[in-house]
């Protein structure tokens, strides 16, 4: 056997990731950054990026460990995040988000990662990958900093659509339980439904609803639910994992990135304001090394729509190199789970339940009858 041979056959099998990398409002360059970054950490992983040829050839090319590492697709077209998405779906077919999504939904590639408009990049997953069969609503699970010992809880949904009905939140439930089975390794994750208040009374009749129906598939679906829960929960200990409507989670969300900022710059006030200040800012310095690490979004960087037939993990638009890096951490160890396969089991097994719950009741009507 030859020396060759050895090392192809040493040579680990790499996971192929699909990156957008005229997404994003820092440009291809912060994206080749990131996949360089993620590449010198991993070597199983491997990219297929997709945008203009000419622009990035020369940026993979500087970055000498992404050599053999790194296919080029040309798409001449770009989605702006401006544009609406019913638009992009019509004339977008020459784009980066595009070709990415493709490269997911032929098979060449497991898990396709974009920084572009959120909106279109939704509609064009459902549109390219299709949902999962009996999904109703796709959604967005979010990584929330909480004291769980997993260090994030996840929040769901986090934008994908502003309605959910009962029925919705319930397969919310299911997928985000998977994802924390696979992206944690949760054995047994704690679920919890949002609501304005804890007691059973309270909330609308589609939370009411969901409630009972989320209670009803946790034994089989092997999760604990933990009942409603309140928004001061969200970065708590209770739960694992947060159900809500896109409205709802999208509205926690920006509301949480402002409360963070907000306190970050309060705390460089605080420690500019005196002469002492400055001092103990020098005292404190790893606490707040440490604090900063701990908050800092980008090393949550990623929401993975979940329901669709492939794995797309959204990179926050504003993403630097380290934030594009988390994402693609996050696309390989999904990946590497088989987490869309496990996801449609799930998913379909919640729905053989539903059947039988269905065909009770129908009996249960006809011996009355």
């Amino acid at each position: 056997m030859t020396a060759d041979s050895d090392q192809t056959r040493a040579r680990p099998r790499r996971t192929i990731i699909s990156v957008d990398a005229m997404g994003g409002d820092l440009g291809p360059a912060t994206v080749v950054a990131g996949i360089s970054r993620s590449a010198k950490k991993n070597d199983e992983i491997g990219f297929i990026l997709h945008g203009q040829k000419a622009v990035l050839e020369p940026l993979v090319a500087k970055r000498k460990n992404l050599e053999g590492r790194c296919e080029i697709r040309d798409a001449p077209d770009v989605v702006s995040m401006e544009e609406k998405p019913s638009q992009v779906i019509r004339h977008g077919k020459a784009t980066s988000m595009w070709s990415a999504l493709e490269s997911v939904r032929n098979g060449e590639a497991t898990v396709c990662v974009s920084c572009g408009n959120t909106g279109a990049l939704m509609l064009m997953s459902v549109v390219r990958l299709r949902k999962l069969p009996s999904i109703y609503r796709p959604a967005i699970a979010v990584l929330w900093p909480s004291r769980n010992p997993q260090g994030f809880n996840i929040m769901l949904d986090g934008g994908a659509d502003i309605r959910a009905d009962a029925k919705d939140l319930m397969q919310y439930a299911l997928m985000g339980t998977s994802y924390a089975r696979n992206g944690f390794n949760l054995q047994r994750p704690r679920v919890g439904l949002l609501n304005v208040g804890t007691e059973e009374h309270k909330g609308r009749a589609e939370l009411k609803e969901a409630h009972d129906l989320i209670a009803a598939n946790a034994r089989t679906a092997d999760f604990e639910f933990v009942g409603f829960v309140e928004g001061r929960d969200l970065p708590g200990t209770i739960c694992d994992v947060i159900v809500t409507d896109g409205f709802t989670g999208n509205v926690a969300l920006k509301t949480g990135e402002g409360v963070a900022k907000l306190v970050s710059d309060l705390l460089k006030d605080a420690f500019r304001y005196t002469p002492l200040s400055r001092i103990a800012s020098v005292l404190a310095y790893t606490s707040l090394q440490r604090l900063k690490k701990r908050i800092d979004p980008r090393r949550a960087n990623g929401g993975v729509f979940l329901g669709l037939s492939g794995t797309v993990v959204k990179s926050h638009g504003a993403a630097d190199a380290m934030g594009v890096s988390s994402a693609v951490k996050l696309a390989f160890q999904l990946a590497q789970t088989g987490f869309t396969e496990k996801l449609a089991a799930r998913v379909a097994s919640a729905s053989l339940l539903d059947q039988d719950d269905a065909t009770e009741d129908s009996k249960a009507s006809g011996d009355t009858a």
